[in-house]
């Protein structure tokens, strides 16, 4: 077991980001310790990595625990939780903007990625006009079935495991055909390598997204949400996200939804963290 004491440039509200976890069920999170168990995947090799928070939102501090890959596991860790990001950077941006009053509401707020790319695009297709509650309980049927548990935590069954799945078996855990059949396709072309996801990581927005919207199942939606929280990439903007639009309609005191043309017009001054816009509209209504 090896320990690593991680420093920041803060604002970071680590409280926050774990509070955000914690709404999926299949997240290992304590409040109290301020604490998060992590699963990493480095070929095929599963490890537990522990998160402490040990510092304040001015000064922010963790502390790491695994038991194995140092190097890669700190990396990824860094990836994850995405602190080589200056949030003070982008809340001075939004401070000009008419965000203002949003970033200071929920200021030092961090963009915390899903823990493995695959996962990630999964659990964004369970999602799918579902309502939140039966969304996280079909991905937690799903994982406690087919993946494996270790140290307390969830790993996602891999792609291998999941391309070799029927779609009546997904069928008893009470997915739709069509889904059961979108998340097994996602699965065949993961495991075949035609799904390259760490090729995606230096490959520009655009070409990711002509690469995922290709696929059976995946709309813009699915594209920008993977983007965001599976590549960590700062500048998208979900303009067909019904929580987004709500968030606009409150925050602005709209009488019915933004039209495109509005959400156009708001979004102009945000760029190039349009990303962080999102998210804050997001928690600003949760």
């Amino acid at each position: 077991m090896w320990e690593e004491k991680v420093s920041i440039s803060g604002p970071y509200d680590f409280d926050l980001a774990l509070s955000r976890l914690a709404l999926d069920p299949l997240h290992c999170v304590d409040i109290e310790k301020r604490l998060v168990k992590v699963p990493l995947v480095f070929k095929n090799k599963k490890i537990v990595a522990e998160v402490i928070g040990t510092g304040t939102l001015e000064k922010p501090e963790f502390l790491i625990r695994s038991n194995d890959d140092y190097e890669m596991t700190i990396q990824r860790l860094y990836e994850i939780f995405q602190w080589n990001v200056e949030l003070i950077h982008i809340h001075d941006h939004f401070q000009v903007t008419q965000l203002k009053d949003l970033f200071n509401d929920h200021y030092g707020t961090p963009l915390v990625l899903e823990f493995d790319p695959f996962s990630s695009l999964v659990k964004s297709i369970i999602h799918q006009q579902l309502n939140l509650k039966f969304a996280f309980t079909l991905t937690e049927r799903f994982v406690t079935t087919y993946g494996e548990e270790h140290d307390g935590v969830w790993f996602y069954p891999s792609p291998e495991k999941v391309a070799q799945l029927t779609v009546e078996e997904l069928r008893e855990l009470q997915f739709s055909g069509r889904k059961a059949e979108y998340v097994i396709g996602i699965a065949e072309l993961a495991a075949s390598g035609q799904l390259d996801f760490e090729k995606m990581k230096s490959m520009p927005d655009a070409e990711v997204a002509r690469e995922l919207i290709k696929i059976r199942g995946v709309g813009p939606w699915t594209v920008e949400n993977f983007l965001m929280f599976a590549l960590g990439r700062p500048n998208l903007f979900p303009m067909g996200d019904i929580g987004i639009q709500n968030a606009l309609k409150k925050y602005f005191n709209l009488e019915g939804k933004p039209t495109p043309a509005q959400m156009e017009k708001f979004k102009e001054p945000w760029n190039p963290y349009l990303s962080y816009a999102s998210l804050y509209l997001w928690r600003s209504i949760e």
